[in-house]
């Protein structure tokens, strides 16, 4: 049984949910560990029946809204695939400064690793009438904003705020629900 305090209810219906870089190290700043998270929900929209209604992508974080046939296997794919995936793009890419820390910053309890890259857990939300998605995906889109990176939600490139405005973004993402 999982360490988490958060349990899912209802397994195939839309959640919330957020995942957050270990310690909150920023390293979504390049485009091609941006690539791997997309890949990868991408992976799963094709194999697991993923329906990704909203997400953001930032530095050390991202949120998502998504629902599939088994909401905790998929993000429990989604975290392993990309966590290996991104390790391996820093050990490419010899930073050593960020592996260190995610070495440091490691759980006590992770014996079998070397690195530990997400914060455990991923906070699902379960998403219970059309008024808490709307409220959601606003809040995912505005999330860049709030942060004073854009002035309009549709200018972050890694959001499916662009796709709410009738503009195709960098991944499918289901806008009827």
């Amino acid at each position: 049984m999982g360490r988490s305090r958060y349990k899912i209810y209802e397994p195939t219906h839309p959640h919330f949910v957020t995942c957050t870089v270990l310690n909150w190290l920023p390293i979504f700043t390049r485009k091609e560990s941006v690539e791997i998270l997309l890949d990868s929900l991408k992976h799963l929209q094709k194999e697991e029946n993923l329906k990704l209604y909203a997400y953001v992508i930032l530095e050390n974080h991202i949120h998502l809204i998504v629902q599939s046939d088994d909401i905790a296997k998929s993000m429990r794919h989604f975290k392993s695939f990309t966590a290996k995936a991104l390790l391996k793009l820093l050990q490419q890419e010899n930073a050593q400064t960020l592996l260190k820390q995610f070495q440091f910053y490691k759980k006590a309890h992770k014996q079998d690793k070397t690195y530990q890259l997400w914060q455990e857990g991923y906070q699902p939300k379960l998403i219970q009438t059309d008024e808490m998605m709307l409220s959601k995906i606003d809040y995912i889109h505005k999330n860049p904003v709030k942060r004073g990176y854009v002035d309009e939600a549709s200018h972050w490139r890694y959001s499916s705020a662009r796709d709410y405005e009738g503009v195709s973004g960098l991944i499918e993402v289901e806008r009827f629900w």
